[in-house]
């Protein structure tokens, strides 16, 4: 399973969707998230987060502490990517075009 985690709250890149074979992605107010049952797991859309919030289960699971937070953020995935629109292309979001987040950017 791929899953966003809260880097993405921060800033809202939308850069890992022009990637994802299956558009499996969700747009809230504040962050994306994967629609589990669409994910084709691919992990197309991980390297392309320049914030690093997307992760499989299995990375984020490797101690206790690891595993509760990769237990939480699926669970926040698998619900709003009920209740989220389909988001399939890259844009602009606020949040993404602030100075503080221009500074997070991953050297690409």
């Amino acid at each position: 399973m791929v899953i966003v985690t809260e880097n993405c709250g921060k800033c809202k890149y939308t850069d890992c969707v022009d990637v994802c074979p299956a558009d499996a992605f969700r747009e809230g107010k504040t962050m994306l998230v994967i629609n589990p049952d669409e994910c084709v797991r691919c992990t197309a859309c991980i390297p392309e987060c320049p914030v690093g919030a997307i992760f499989t289960v299995g990375e984020l699971a490797s101690d206790n502490a690891g595993k509760q937070r990769a237990e939480k953020w699926a669970a926040i995935n698998r619900k709003f990517s009920a209740l989220w629109p389909t988001i399939t292309k890259i844009k602009k979001t606020e949040q993404s075009q602030s100075d503080s987040c221009k500074s997070t950017r991953k050297a690409q």
